[in-house]
């Protein structure tokens, strides 16, 4: 069966092609008594609308880009729930793009989105590198950095304030008495893992130690469980033992956790371990985790009603939001005790 076209649903309703095509783009146009017509035919022959001649005609679709690092990582899916309820509510839609921590897998997104002429695109950039994106928003892909700061104000941004969240973690382990702590964390090239790492080191300094010997870095490509579990293995061969570790995020927190204990290690007994986003599962954990909790749905909400003021306001002056983290203290986290 072939799909019904515009001009079945105008011959059905008794009204011109032109009236068919208000009653679809500008409603708002066409008497009550011929749009209900109209739209009772559509129902009738079960007509579709061809997005891609829209797209064709206006140079933009319907849909909103998210591009984010690990779709697995439960953070992610706060962030696009508040993104889509954003959207949805301006008739949008939001396409969910996995990057996987890769440069490539990135920029084959941005491409497909700006071939599908995408609105706009929300962003959390793998690298501080922003050719690419530079160059699709020259030639017209509106975007907004979702989860990570603008550095030069050039577009808008949602981030948190990370290095205030990695401050937050490293004091609360150096109030409760640990004097060496780890850091699990990724690459230096994400610039969320740079920020809590930084935030670490400026607690160990402002509480009198040195971060380059009190500070012990583990870094691992995967930000997961699994990464969090290789990395507990590095940790018990250190030494000195840190007693007290921070980790990139929640995932890793729990593989971290789970490594620890296959080596006969006590969390919080032996090891205080602290996780950072307060996902879902954070506090229903064995051990409930100690963690520093960022306002996700917040943050995916923020980011697609800075997009969607961007497309409809020519006025529009790039805005830069920053939340502030707050620490969750749960039974992961302990005061030290020397381990016999």
């Amino acid at each position: 069966m072939r799909s019904s076209s515009i001009h079945d649903v105008a011959r059905r309703a008794g009204v011109s092609v032109g009236t068919v095509s208000n009653v679809l783009n500008h409603p708002e146009l066409v008497a009550a008594a011929t749009r209900g017509r109209v739209e009772s035919a559509m129902s009738e022959l079960g007509y579709v609308l061809n997005g891609s001649a829209r797209n064709l005609r206006t140079g933009r679709s319907n849909i909103i880009g998210l591009v984010v690092l690990d779709v697995r990582n439960p953070f992610f899916t706060e962030v696009a729930r508040g993104a889509e309820d954003a959207a949805n509510e301006h008739g949008y839609a939001v396409m969910l793009c996995n990057s996987d921590d890769s440069e490539d897998k990135e920029a084959h997104y941005l491409r497909e989105l700006e071939q599908q002429r995408a609105m706009g695109a929300l962003i959390t950039p793998v690298s501080t590198s922003p050719e690419l994106l530079d160059a699709m928003v020259a030639r017209g892909l509106r975007a907004v950095l979702l989860d990570h700061p603008s550095p030069t104000g050039e577009r808008c941004s949602v981030a948190v304030d990370d290095v205030r969240g990695g401050e937050l973690a490293a004091a609360h382990l150096l109030e409760q008495g640990h004097e060496t702590l780890a850091v699990i964390n990724g690459p230096r090239s994400i610039q969320q893992c740079e920020d809590r790492r930084e935030g670490v080191r400026r607690a160990v300094a402002i509480a009198g130690g040195d971060p380059d010997t009190d500070v012990v870095e583990l870094e691992i490509e995967s930000l997961n469980a699994p990464g969090g579990e290789a990395a507990a293995t590095q940790l018990v061969e250190h030494r000195p033992s840190p007693t007290g570790v921070v980790c990139v995020n929640d995932l890793v927190a729990l593989g971290a956790l789970r490594g620890l204990r296959s080596h006969g290690y006590d969390v919080p007994g032996d090891v205080s371990i602290i996780g950072y986003d307060d996902v879902e599962f954070a506090s229903a954990l064995r051990v409930p985790l100690t963690t520093v909790r960022q306002p996700k749905y917040r943050l995916g909400r923020a980011a697609a009603e800075l997009l969607l003021e961007e497309t409809g306001d020519p006025d529009h002056t790039h805005q830069q939001v920053l939340f502030y983290p707050e620490l969750i203290v749960r039974e992961s986290s302990a005061p030290a005790t020397a381990r016999t």
